[in-house]
């Protein structure tokens, strides 16, 4: 007997077992994949935290080898509360869930601290998040912290901290159903290596992801389409462990036809590859232009900063001709391009001539390219100064489609196309929990003995998310979950 079981591998998984063991002495954790593949989908990610913070010395409390050097060149200036529930409400439309954002949006940074008390590393995001202007790093959409070591070294600090603190881990252990009466649930049937066995708990965490690795259940949910999607990260969240929680009685809740989905190399493989991680994404579009297979421009890249729309385009990707797209750069802008351009595993063309790149643009008519490009040259407002670390204003006029900000003509060779399609993240849809993250029935009340946290919690995002809110979400109502989930086994 088991006093607390949680179910997953990732970062609110880890964080729920860590949060339990404070609190009682019998925890286990049950990761699907082999442990050369644990760690979910928090593996695969940048590891990018969205914290509100005052200023530097909240961020010292994450980062307290933060020297003078590196203040006196990075201008990381504030993100509030204020800001971070702002954001929450602009990109899901004010429908995020009012108590689960409070909590997410102030138990951030504590959250974050208690991390590192775990042994988390955290540094800033340099790389990701600040272009270098004046000699001077400046951050900008509020997104400042990344976990030392991206995804794997986030995934590698949470474990052997679980191992540390005598946390049982079982790998290739796939929950199968819950095992419940009247008076609850008591634990997990779970099939480990091959064999199925019946486990025992006073107390059950969900923390298994959401079910963007299922094609029939993306097509079901997501709509037609969707099943030709690309999945960013781990082949093993498909929803099953959603799926065991509403055959027990729990209440669905959230943005089920809604994703996280990103731009993504076209001939990416059908899964995540570990050895990749998270660059086959392709996020500078906001410095150069989309084409379709038509040839046309199909979205505002410069609408806002990249944080705020990278999530959402993925889906308007999916629905062009042919399910793909290619970004377009010219040398001006090839000092922005982020590192994931530079890897080996890219569908690229270059060309001295926009002329040339057209006739390159695979699966594109070249004619209408062409046209496209000069149209949209001539409308960029060429007075207005281009500045990546603001919102600059510079647009174009008189176009469809606009270019609200950034809007540089593309005139300088050699130029620089990269094919992309829709690769998905995570699912919005989930299940229903209340602020001490207990799964409630759909009869209304609390499921007793049964805690959930991360992907597979619906009602947090809706059409979109602020980039870094992910782990950081997973993170807050996992430590939250852990916790109650350890008291109530008391």
């Amino acid at each position: 007997m088991y006093d607390v079981i949680v179910v997953g591998g990732g970062n609110a998984a880890l964080c729920a077992a860590l949060s339990a063991r404070e609190r009682c002495s019998r925890v286990l954790l049950l990761e699907r994949a082999p442990e050369e593949e644990a760690g979910g989908n928090s593996r695969f990610t940048a590891g990018l935290f969205r914290v509100a913070y005052r200023g530097v010395e909240d961020l010292k409390k994450l980062m307290p080898d933060l020297g003078a050097e590196e203040i006196a060149r990075s201008d990381f200036g504030a993100y509030t509360e204020e800001q971070f529930f702002d954001d929450m409400a602009r990109v899901t439309e004010n429908r995020c869930d009012p108590d689960l954002t409070e909590l997410l949006v102030k138990r951030s940074l504590d959250t974050a601290a208690w991390m590192a008390s775990k042994g988390q590393r955290f540094t800033a995001a340099w790389g990701r998040q600040a272009f270098k202007i004046d000699g001077k790093f400046k951050f900008w959409g509020g997104l400042t912290v990344e976990a030392v070591g991206g995804g794997p070294g986030l995934v590698d600090s949470l474990t052997r901290a679980a191992k540390k603190n005598g946390i049982e881990i079982w790998y290739e252990a796939r929950a199968l159903s819950l095992i419940s009466d009247d008076d609850g649930v008591h634990g997990v049937v779970v099939k480990k290596k091959g064999k199925t066995t019946e486990v025992r708990s006073k107390a059950v965490v969900l923390a298994a992801g959401g079910f963007q690795a299922n094609p029939e259940m993306r097509a079901s949910y997501l709509g037609p389409g969707w099943e030709l999607a690309k999945v960013r990260g781990t082949r093993f969240n498909t929803g099953e462990v959603i799926r065991m929680a509403l055959d027990a009685g729990a209440a669905p809740a959230g943005n089920w036809s809604g994703c996280h989905a990103v731009a993504w190399e076209r001939n990416a493989p059908e899964f995540g590859d570990l050895a990749v991680g998270d660059q086959f994404q392709k996020h500078s579009y906001p410095w150069g232009v989309y084409l379709n297979a038509h040839g046309k421009r199909f979205v505002d890249e410069g609408a806002d900063f990249r944080n705020y729309t990278y999530a959402k385009y993925g889906r308007v990707i999916l629905t062009q001709p042919g399910q793909f797209a290619w970004q377009i750069f010219d040398a001006k802008v090839k000092a922005q391009l982020r590192d994931e351009y530079k890897i080996r595993q890219v569908t690229k063309v270059t060309a001295s001539s926009i002329e040339e790149l057209v006739g390159k643009l695979e699966d594109v008519d070249a004619e209408n390219a062409l046209k496209e490009i000069k149209a949209y040259n001539a409308a960029v407002r060429q007075d207005i100064p281009f500045n990546p670390n603001i919102k600059d204003g510079r647009r174009t006029e008189g176009l469809a489609i606009p270019k609200s900000n950034w809007a540089n003509t593309l005139d300088t060779p050699p130029f620089e196309a990269y094919a992309v399609t829709c690769g998905i993240t995570f699912t919005f849809g989930g299940l229903r929990i209340n602020t001490d993250a207990q799964v409630m029935s759909s009869d209304g009340a609390p499921l007793r003995g049964l805690y959930a946290a991360g992907e597979l919690v619906g009602g947090i995002f809706y059409f979109n998310y602020p980039g870094g809110t992910g782990l950081t979400n997973g993170a807050v109502f996992g430590r939250i979950a852990g916790k109650n989930a350890a008291t109530a086994a008391a």
